[in-house]
């Protein structure tokens, strides 16, 4: 694992276990994972669905209460149950942006909620901004979530999470419910948000063209396990030390 002086962490999770369920039916979800976000980063979760990836990022989120050992943000272990300063800092961007968009709901009141929640002022210019950042006009503000494209319905998201201004992105699945055509826009914007405002990523997907194409670190996960950390290089190369993960590579190729 790479080793990131703590000045510089901005996420990290230091042997988190999750599990489901009691008795017979328990099941361990997330076995053990420890990894390290630098500021700045973008690091990528890869693996099979039910390895337990996207479970990871709605603990991280505050989704998920349940979960064992330590979740530390900018070197402060979080507890559980999130506070409010923990929320303006870090946001999720979610898989499908029609679900994680409210439909009775134009659009400006869903990017105006979590103003609301904040106690933040300028609500008008701050959605009028957010909307611009994502190459949305200001147009777009009275429009319902069915009156959007997929590709403008996940812009709409992307620019709900950044209204808070956070330092942390976590991105579950952001492209995969959306047209090839419309998923390298979204994945070139998120490339230049990070890049202007020095955003810190942590993206979860299984799609490897995606983590190759934004990620500087890539985390292979197998039954709730992290298996091993790559580069993107390497990930392109198929370098990789694991059994598992060299098979998942070249399977994702093929």
């Amino acid at each position: 694992m790479t080793s990131i002086p703590t000045a510089q962490r901005s996420i990290e999770m230091v042997n988190v276990s999750i599990a489901f369920g009691d008795g017979a039916q328990r099941r361990q979800v997330v076995d053990g994972v420890s990894l390290t976000l630098a500021q700045g980063e973008c690091y990528g979760l890869i693996g099979e669905s039910g390895c337990g990836k996207s479970t990871i990022l709605r603990a991280l989120a505050g989704l998920n209460h349940d979960y064992q050992g330590q979740i530390l943000f900018n070197n402060r272990e979080q507890q559980p149950q999130r506070d409010k300063p923990f929320y303006r800092q870090v946001q999720m961007v979610f898989q499908d942006p029609y679900a994680s968009l409210h439909p009775r709901k134009m659009v400006w009141a869903s990017l105006r909620e979590p103003l609301k929640l904040q106690g933040l002022d300028r609500h008008e210019a701050r959605i009028s901004e957010a909307l611009y950042a994502v190459g949305l006009s200001d147009a777009f503000r009275y429009r319902y979530p069915h009156q959007l494209s997929g590709g403008q319905r996940q812009r709409v998201a992307i620019a709900r999470a950044l209204i808070l201004e956070p330092s942390v992105l976590l991105l579950d699945e952001p492209t995969s419910a959306l047209d090839v055509s419309v998923q390298a826009e979204i994945l070139n914007l998120l490339s230049s948000m990070r890049r202007q405002r020095g955003l810190t990523y942590l993206m979860v997907t299984h799609d490897l063209a995606v983590v190759s194409h934004l990620c500087s670190r890539i985390g292979i996960m197998h039954r709730g396990k992290l298996l091993e950390e790559l580069s993107a290089d390497s990930v392109r190369q198929g370098a990789a030390r694991e059994h598992y993960t060299r098979e998942f590579l070249a399977a994702s190729e093929a």
